[in-house]
């Protein structure tokens, strides 16, 4: 298994009733960094947002951690759509 304490991970945030994405939040280094990060985006959460269906995940990544979350998002977007055209 790959050392995870020295990759990066994007802090994603979704839709679990519509499946709408609501893109990349962070990117952080390290699973530990990436697990704190997450339960602070948890924590901070209102019980409305998440009652209407928003979750985070973590997902691996080759992004640059610190950079800018809607630069994220875009990137990821347009890769996960030259994925889907390709298959």
């Amino acid at each position: 298994m790959p050392d995870e304490s020295k990759g990066a991970f994007a802090v994603i945030r979704y839709n679990s009733r519509t499946y709408e994405s609501g893109g990349v939040l962070a990117i952080v280094k390290g699973r530990d960094n990436a697990e704190a990060a997450l339960m602070k985006f948890e924590r901070g959460q209102s019980s409305e947002d998440r009652h209407l269906g928003w979750r985070y995940f973590l997902e691996k990544t080759d992004l640059k951690a610190g950079m800018d979350p809607e630069e994220a998002t875009n990137l990821r977007q347009s890769r996960l759509e030259m994925r889907e055209s390709e298959a």
